[in-house]
């Protein structure tokens, strides 16, 4: 009963950890939203998309409604988004997306992370040639004929269709390039999108051992636990 309940305490204590971070990640955009466009989402598409994912993760609206708040307060320090590119062990190429109010402690970090896994922070453009950038949204799957749905968003930069069976949502990819023409197109068919995702996709995937693959996921999880640290991406088959 006792390992029991300590595995699901563990369990318990790692989903916690995992909505904290999507609350500070949500609210580092709002805020860099805010700083751009402006408190009022009616007039600020970027902040509207960051409110309905923080809707999608179940952040509390008066959470928002605080960040919003903050992030209208001149003094509140804006923050930067950057990618750093590196190889992790056994030359795995690794795109880490941050976003920071102090670049020079972010990328100390991210180097040490590297230094200390045996791999190497790269230059601008080392890595990230093998990574497509593209932008996925996620829409309720009910009522909507996906062939119809390809012909009319194919205008609008749409790649790629697919449906979730597990959650019964439409995954729509389009190029990064092509995020506000798509985000314009569903806002004007009044689609409900549920959540917007930015992601970097490999263009090649690199096969590893068992051993090799433990190597580099224990130093992409040390990344992730770092809070300027938004998301890694690698091309791990």
């Amino acid at each position: 009963m006792g390992r029991i309940f300590q595995t699901r305490k563990a369990t318990m204590f790692k989903r916690y950890a995992k909505m904290a971070k999507q609350f500070t990640k949500i609210g580092r955009e709002i805020v860099m939203a805010v700083k751009t466009g402006g408190p009022n989402p009616d007039g600020n598409p970027r902040l509207r998309m960051i409110m309905q994912n923080a809707k999608a993760v179940n952040m509390p609206k008066v959470n928002v409604e605080a960040a919003i708040k903050r992030a209208s307060d001149k003094d509140t320090s804006n923050y930067e988004e950057i990618i750093y590119e590196g190889y992790a062990p056994h030359g795995v190429p690794v795109l880490v997306e941050c976003t920071t109010n102090n670049p020079t402690r972010t990328v100390a970090s991210v180097r040490l992370y590297f230094n200390r896994a045996n791999g190497s922070l790269g230059t601008n453009g080392s890595v990230s040639f093998m990574f497509e950038h593209k932008a996925l949204f996620k829409i309720d799957a009910a009522n909507i004929n996906s062939e119809d749905m390809e012909f009319e968003l194919i205008d609008f930069g749409l790649e790629e269709i697919s449906l979730d069976e597990e959650t019964n949502q439409f995954i729509i990819q389009t190029a990064f390039t092509d995020y506000g023409k798509m985000q314009a197109a569903l806002e004007e068919r009044k689609i409900n999108v549920i959540e917007t995702t930015k992601t970097y996709i490999p263009t090649t995937t690199k096969e590893l051992t068992p051993e090799q693959d433990a190597e580099v996921m224990a130093m992409i999880e040390k990344m992730e636990d770092d809070d300027d640290i938004e998301n890694v991406y690698h091309n791990i088959a």
